[in-house]
């Protein structure tokens, strides 16, 4: 599977999809964690090494792999501006709006580890 470390990775997170590889930094949708924590998306869509041309996966709906990153700021992005405007009528509005973005470091691709715990065993009343 992915194990090499050129490896992307198309994720999910915040109704978006992004392409990412390790060490990139990105903004994605406000997420609930502070800066400096490490999160884990395990949408992943899409995995593939770039200096290859075969061995893509696909996911179906996703992959059993696992982004890891680290949290470095939570910010407002740019000022989408709303103008509205009537002719004749002497109106006009501007209104601006800044949507909160968490911006992340992607740290590592690699595949989850699969638990070693035994199952827990159901007791059954008789």
């Amino acid at each position: 599977m992915c194990k090499f470390m050129s490896l992307m990775a198309v994720i999910r997170t915040g109704g978006k999809q992004y392409l990412v590889k390790e060490g990139d930094v990105l903004r994605v949708e406000k997420l609930d964690k502070k800066a400096g924590n490490k999160i884990s998306f395990k949408d992943v869509l899409l995995c593939f090494d770039p200096q290859k041309k075969t061995g893509v996966e696909i996911g179906k709906p996703a992959l059993k792999i696992k982004v890891e990153g680290e949290v470095l700021a939570e910010e407002k992005g740019r000022k989408v501006s709303v103008i509205k405007y009537k002719p004749k009528v002497r109106y006009h509005r501007n209104v601006g709006h800044r949507q909160w973005q968490t911006k992340v470091k992607i740290l590592s691709i690699m595949e989850e580890k699969k638990s070693t715990e035994p199952a827990a065993e159901k007791k059954i009343k008789k």
